[in-house]
Order: structure tokens, then C-alpha cells, then sequence
């Protein structure tokens, strides 16, 4: 009865409950049994790639190209799922899908379409999203990352730091400015000027590559210009979407951090061998936990459906991304105080999980910038400065 005490599943359609459950078993007899030792070590699961294609997980709710065209909460469901593994994986996928894809997808020509998306679907093309710069993180508008046109096309100068996939991947979305407005430029793999290498010592998100660029006289032709993505609202639609999917694959951390406390506590006896599940304070803690997912998932169902009838606003996906990662590192922590000593263990996941979240409150807009971006709506006045 726990598993869905609200009745969620009731509010989902065949698709997405068969969508769900597919995703579900591929992360409990694929992720689950390695991906402790890959934190640990922190390595990402190369191998996962080509089987997260043939399921279809990549571009799930893009049209066409390969790509398996599945509503919005399909794709919600599989970044449920797949965070309830591991939220790196989770990200690789949201990286791939709603930043990568999506940019060439929204803003792209026929001719990059064709290019690039058939294989990214396929998993057989990797895509990485450069916005980010070492002094230009919540203010993105600052970078200063710059393209020349030349009789060649565009020559690009400038840093980009903690880009998920970054050295791994075929193609990266490099966004710059040109004559002063946002572009975006598709830069192929080691191309001469480019330099990728990845950030080592992460104490969060261990089982994903994370990298920097830099590009010093970096040429590209002109077909390498996204000819559709015009000013910091092209990266913004991206970083929208790619919200979406991190705000449910932090309900799917948070029921895996739940789950594990539930039946940690049912399991262990103390005081009078009785199971700490018997115990008034870990049954408050139980019942606050249960509460706090089955709100998320509600008010994350109630913007997917607005999203389904393009009636989702910024703000919508601002609240479920900074209610569902701050719900669910509140979780982990519960979680991890239940289990005790063990919570810090890897067998056990929740600790993974508390530390790979302290990451999901600050990547695609910090929780304070999503409190901003709510309160601007609420007023009419940004406060951003």
C-alpha cells in the first residue's frame, strides 16, 4: 500500500504506466546491482548507453528522427525511474535529451537534424551543453565567451565549466556571443581549438562525467551556427525543459531513500528487539517522508499536464524544480539519520543520493534563483540583482 498510497498511478495512462514499469525494471537488474561501485570509483557505465538507446530513453518526447515521441509525462516517468537509480544517470539522459537534442531539435537546421539526432536517439552520437562559464553560473547573460565571423564561418574564444558528458561527447552545444547576442554553435569532437577534460574530486555525482572546455581560436564553419537560436531565450528553453526532467528525478531519489529507510526499519530491532519501524519518532519520520513524495508527485503531475496542453509557464517548472530537489535532499537526510551508521555506507544508497542532491539544488538554476523567478511572477518585479 505504501508504494502508492495516494493512488498516483490512477492519473496515468497506459503509455506511461507501461513506460514506467519498463524503466523500472531496467534500473532494479541493471543499474541498481553496479552502479554503487561506479560512484565509488567514479566512473561512469559506458555500457548503459547503447542499451538506454534501444529502449528508446533518449529524445523520448521529440517527433520524429528515431526519437520514440512520448507525451511529457512518459518522459517524466523515465527520469523517475532512472534517478531512482543513480541521479547521474539520470542527468546523462536529461543532458542528452533535453539540452543536447532539444537545442538541435527547437533551433537546428534540417540539415543538423538529419545529422545528429537519428544517432543521438540511437545512443550512437553523445551530446554535451556548454552555457556555463568559471565566473558566470546564475548569470549566464555575462558570458564571455565570443564568436567572430570569418570568411570561414566563426571563431570562438572562451572557458565553459561543469558541462555534464563534456569529454565524452561527439557533439557539443557551445553557446557564445556574436556581435554581442547569444548564438549557438554545434562543436564537433576534437575540434582544433577545442580542449575538453573532465573535473576530478567530486565528492557529488561520482558516476558522471563532468567537464570543462576551453576554445582558443576555434573554428567552425558556418553550417555549425544553430540558425534558429536567438539570444539567452534559446539556452533558457533548454534549461526549461531539462527542469522538468530533474523535478521528477527527484521524486524517484527520494522513493528510493524511502523505500530503503522503510525497510531498514521494519528490519532492525532494537530496544527489547523490537523493530525501530515500532518506534513513535521513526514512524513520525516515516509518515512526513510519505507525505512530502506523494505532494511532489501531485503537484508535478498537475504542471506535466498543463506542459501536455503547452500551457506550462517557466515559474510552473521553477516550483517542482526547487519544491521536489529540496523535498527529496531532506529525504535523503531523514533517510540516512534512520539507518544510522549504516545510512553512510554505499550498500545502502542513501548517502549516494544525499550527496548527488546537494548537486540537483544548484545545477539548471540554483533553488534561491527558482524562489526569484516565482517571486517575479507572483509581483511582476525581477529581483534578481
Amino acid at each position: 500500500m505504501w508504494e502508492d498510497f495516494a493512488n498516483f498511478d490512477d492519473h496515468l495512462n497506459q503509455e506511461e504506466v507501461a513506460v514506467r514499469d519498463m524503466v523500472r525494471k531496467f534500473v532494479d537488474k541493471t543499474i541498481i546491482p553496479i552502479i554503487g561501485k561506479h560512484y565509488q570509483q567514479g566512473t561512469f557505465p559506458m555500457e548503459l548507453v547503447g542499451q538506454m538507446g534501444e529502449y528508446g530513453l533518449f529524445g523520448a518526447d521529440l517527433q520524429g528522427y528515431g526519437c520514440a515521441g512520448m507525451s511529457p509525462l512518459s518522459y517524466a516517468m523515465i527520469c523517475q525511474e532512472l534517478e531512482r537509480g543513480d541521479t547521474g544517470i539520470r542527468s546523462f539522459v536529461s543532458v542528452q535529451s533535453s539540452l543536447a537534442m532539444f537545442a538541435i531539435y527547437t533551433f537546428g537546421s534540417q540539415e543538423q537534424k538529419e545529422r545528429w539526432l537519428p544517432a543521438m536517439a540511437s545512443g550512437k552520437k553523445i551530446g554535451s551543453f556548454c552555457l556555463t562559464e568559471p565566473d558566470f553560473g546564475s548569470n549566464p547573460g555575462g558570458m564571455r565567451t565570443k564568436a567572430i565571423e570569418n570568411q570561414d564561418g566563426y571563431l570562438l574564444n572562451g572557458n565553459k565549466m561543469w558541462i555534464t558528458n563534456g569529454s565524452i561527447a561527439d557533439i557539443a552545444i557551445v553557446w557564445a556571443k556574436l556581435n554581442g547576442k547569444v548564438k549557438g554553435f554545434l562543436v564537433e569532437k576534437e575540434t582544433p581549438g577545442s580542449e575538453t577534460s573532465d573535473i576530478h574530486n567530486k565528492l557529488s555525482l561520482r558516476a558522471s562525467v563532468t567537464s570543462k572546455m576551453c576554445l582558443e581560436d576555434c573554428q567552425v564553419a558556418k553550417s555549425a551556427l544553430l540558425p534558429l537560436a536567438h539570444g539567452l531565450k534559446a539556452p533558457f528553453a533548454c534549461l526549461n525543459k531539462a527542469r522538468f526532467g530533474i523535478a521528477w528525478g527527484a521524486i524517484g531519489a527520494a522513493m528510493d531513500c524511502y523505500q530503503r529507510a522503510r525497510e531498514y526499519a521494519m528490519a532492525r530491532c532494537q530496544f527489547n528487539d523490537q523493530p525501530l519501524a515500532s518506534h513513535q519518532l521513526i514512524q513520525v519520520k516515516l509518515a512526513e517522508m510519505l507525505t512530502e513524495i506523494c505532494k511532489a508527485q501531485f503537484l508535478s503531475l498537475q504542471v506535466s499536464r498543463l506542459l501536455e496542453k503547452g500551457a506550462a509557464k517557466p515559474a510552473h517548472i521553477s516550483m517542482i524544480k526547487l519544491n521536489n530537489t529540496e523535498m527529496a535532499l531532506n529525504i535523503a537526510r531523514t533517510a540516512r539519520a534512520i539507518l544510522g551508521a549504516n545510512g553512510i555506507v554505499t550498500d545502502y544508497a542513501v548517502m549516494r543520493h544525499q550527496c548527488n542532491l546537494e548537486t540537483a539544488i544548484t545545477y539548471e538554476g540554483t533553488s534561491d534563483i527558482h524562489r526569484l523567478i516565482l517571486g517575479q511572477a507572483i509581483t511582476g518585479i525581477p529581483a534578481y540583482c
